[in-house]
């Protein structure tokens, strides 16, 4: 059984504590949206990966859909407590900066988690018409952007910056940590923010 967490904050994702047959199901999805696409997979093939029959996955999950909002509030609630730290501290540069470290943390260790989040049109339907994502989101950018009437497209294009830069196939080369730092001082330029020193250049 899966026991629920404490939300984060307003209740816009749920931090949930998944049981490790969720856990399992859930892994196997996001490899799979991810090769795929959601609309190619589905439960008889997520059942496949894990090793067991489609009605245990349906067991743990009614619909491909709440599949794809488990692994979304799974991966974005990680973001939580940082955003709620970063909210406590007002507007100050280091809030942003801080908060945008944990962003692009998490946009370099899980690659495919972007990919899927970005481009696949089935999750891009389910996230516009899922309420807690969207308030989540508006949290996100009213701490990393500044206020303003051009807001959603400032948000987009960091969005869409952060998802390129670990996506492209000029960066599959590159090792995570060197493009985490990389990505992370390139963004903080976008935004006006401090660029901090590499370690070991001059």
């Amino acid at each position: 059984m899966e026991s629920a967490g404490q939300p984060v904050a307003n209740g816009e994702l749920r931090v949930v504590q998944h049981s490790a047959a969720r856990t399992r199901v859930l892994d196997a999805a996001l490899a799979l949206f991810a090769e795929r696409g959601v609309s190619g997979t589905s439960l008889q093939m997520i059942a496949d990966a894990v090793g067991i029959t489609k009605a245990a996955v349906y067991h743990q999950f009614r619909t491909k859909e709440q599949i794809v909002l488990a692994v979304t509030e799974r991966e974005l609630g990680r973001l939580g407590p940082a955003l709620e730290e970063a909210e406590a501290h007002g507007d100050g540069s280091q809030a942003r900066d801080a908060l945008l470290v944990h962003v692009i943390d998490m946009a370099v260790r899980d690659r495919r988690l972007v990919r899927t989040l970005q481009f696949d049109p089935v999750v891009v339907r389910l996230l516009a018409e899922h309420e807690p994502f969207q308030r989540f989101m508006d949290r996100l950018y009213r701490v990393l952007l500044r206020e303003g009437e051009d807001g959603a497209l400032e948000g987009a294009m960091l969005s869409g910056a952060i998802s390129s830069g670990v996506m492209h196939p000029l960066v599959g080369d590159i090792d995570d940590d060197t493009l985490r730092t990389k990505l992370t001082n390139m963004t903080r330029r976008l935004l006006g923010l401090p660029v901090k020193p590499v370690a070991g250049t001059g």
